[in-house]
């Protein structure tokens, strides 16, 4: 039996919370569409309504915790005004800082990748993530480029860089809180990115 109207989406999320969470306790290796069931409250054909198998909820779960990544940066983006610089920093700080604030979504990164090496189809789902995530760090930088705040340097290289750059010390952060605070980590992006991105004549 369907859900009725209206309730399909509540539900849907309710269970792909339950996955997040238990990705976050056990890894992909002990997840089960029975524990997932059990956290979420809901009956396992409910589960299987929504979700044929765990490759589609572990999809569903990494959907998810960009989603609230994306969150969390716009929100930062929004509050730091329309400098350039402004909103590189911004996003720095709303990606570390979820390392510490939001563990469950670097966990469940890591779990994708563990499966996507094994996976075709998750790692065309994953580059398509990756363009995305590219294209909307490349946005900001393109604006410093025109406002002469950096270099000339192609916008979607220079993403790929600072995209490096978060997801290598957001994972430290991540597995090894204790490694450095957050601000040192965003002054260690801060400075690299300064000096990555420093107009011409800035670097004379």
């Amino acid at each position: 039996m369907s859900p009725k109207v209206g309730v399909a989406p509540l539900r849907r999320e309710q269970i792909v919370r339950a996955t997040i969470r238990c990705l976050a306790r056990e890894g992909y290796s002990g997840l089960t569409m029975k524990k997932v069931a059990r956290l979420a409250g809901v009956s396992p054909g409910i589960l299987h309504y929504y979700f044929v198998d765990k490759r589609a909820i572990l999809v569903a779960a990494l959907e998810t915790v960009t989603a609230d990544l994306d969150r969390r940066v716009a929100a930062a983006q929004a509050r730091s005004g329309q400098d350039p610089r402004a909103r590189v920093r911004a996003l720095i700080h709303a990606c570390l800082q979820s390392s510490v604030a939001s563990r469950e979504v670097w966990i469940v990164f890591v779990e994708f990748w563990g499966e996507m090496m094994h996976d075709a189809g998750l790692r065309e789902f994953n580059a398509g993530l990756y363009a995305r995530m590219r294209r909307l760090i490349a946005t900001p930088v393109a604006q410093g480029i025109r406002a002469k705040c950096f270099r000339r340097v192609p916008p979607t290289e220079a993403a790929a860089v600072i995209l490096g750059l978060l997801d290598g010390v957001s994972l430290q952060l991540t597995f090894d809180p204790d490694a450095f605070s957050v601000a040192a980590a965003a002054r260690f992006c801060e400075d690299a990115l300064g000096k990555y991105l420093a107009a011409e004549k800035a670097r004379k």
